[in-house]
């Protein structure tokens, strides 16, 4: 007569049901990331106080708001005259046509709105600036 041979059991997870569903649900999340992102992308300066590196670059366009809405520039023939948002934008093109490295800060005064600050944010967008850094002023204890 044949006997059968005893089979201990196993103590083991099956883990591939776990890999299949993190699979699919890593699909799932690559899908709709694109879709969660709204608003203009922006590159937000850090607010932790660190020390300067000298550049080779150009110097930043600083792009300014005061509180009552005026744009101005670093860039152009007089920085200190009040600009509108179209020719901020032009002549921003101009000085990155010359140098396309050149980064572009914009500097807003606390009083002013944000649909102000979006508007030329827009307007530079358009102008082919790539991104645009926000200056801040650190907080100090």
């Amino acid at each position: 007569m044949y006997q059968r041979k005893k089979r201990k059991q196993v103590a083991e997870i099956n883990v591939v049901p776990y890999i299949d569903v993190m699979l699919v649900l890593l699909i799932i999340f690559m899908a709709t990331a694109p879709l969660i992102t709204h608003g203009v992308k922006v590159e937000l300066p850090k607010m932790e106080q660190a020390e300067l590196v000298e550049s080779k670059e150009a110097p930043p366009i600083i792009v300014s708001i005061d509180s009552e809405g005026r744009y101005y520039t670093t860039v152009g023939i007089d920085p200190e005259a009040p600009m509108d948002a179209v020719d901020i934008a032009a002549q921003v093109k101009m000085a990155l046509d010359k140098d396309p490295k050149t980064p572009v800060m914009l500097k807003g005064d606390g009083k002013v709105s944000y649909q102000q600050v979006l508007l030329l944010m827009d307007y530079l967008k358009r102008a082919g600036v790539p991104s645009v850094g926000l200056m801040t002023e650190s907080f100090e204890k």
